[in-house]
């Protein structure tokens, strides 16, 4: 068994921005990380399985969410103490734990689900599925975005966590919107 995965302590405020495959997350949390002069937390999961198929064309498969779960959160953890007031986090465990249940028949390993309750987050932004879908080597289902949405908001409403859902094909739009809920919530 895996031991708990620890974050470090820090009065910096963290936000999520989730939701399924091809909605902007990772312009808007580089926008704004921008935006307030801060950092933000790269998905370790593309790196990871992008360099996994690129070295031998395999997609995820279970054994790999523990492993994307924890670089995350060690990604984090090297970012959090340069940050200024927020660190916006591009996907965070939730994700692993909707694209695990969605992608393994409802399964998800006990150990992810604990771990998302010990991990703190101060606010997510969940991205809705009203943009153009992109494909790329990763993302493999452009017809069920409704779906994952579905998955993701369900994982927030369990875990009882603050957030808002950012909708428009705008991106424009959407970062201002973004911007507008954050300094509202934080």
């Amino acid at each position: 068994m895996e031991k708990d995965i620890t974050q470090n302590e820090s009065t910096i405020k963290k936000i999520v921005i989730c939701g399924p495959e091809s909605t902007g997350k990772s312009t808007l949390t580089k926008e704004l990380a921008s935006y307030f002069k801060t950092n933000y937390v790269s998905e370790y999961a593309r790196d990871y399985l992008q360099s996994k198929w690129d070295n031998k064309k395999e997609v995820c498969n279970k054994d790999d969410l523990i492993k994307i779960a924890m670089g995350q959160v060690e990604r984090e953890n090297a970012n959090i103490f340069n940050s200024n007031k927020l660190i916006f986090c591009d996907t965070n465990i939730l994700t692993t734990i909707a694209w695990s249940k969605t992608h393994y028949d409802g399964f998800c390993d006990p150990w992810l689900l604990r771990q998302s309750k010990l991990l703190k987050y101060d606010y997510y932004l969940i991205l809705n599925i009203d943009t153009p879908w992109i494909k790329d080597d990763l993302r493999d289902r452009p017809d069920e975005r409704l779906e994952m949405f579905k998955a993701h908001k369900l994982e927030l409403d369990t875990l009882n966590v603050r957030f808002d859902i950012i909708t428009g094909q705008n991106f424009n739009k959407r970062f201002n919107t973004a911007v507008d809920l954050i300094n509202k919530n934080l």
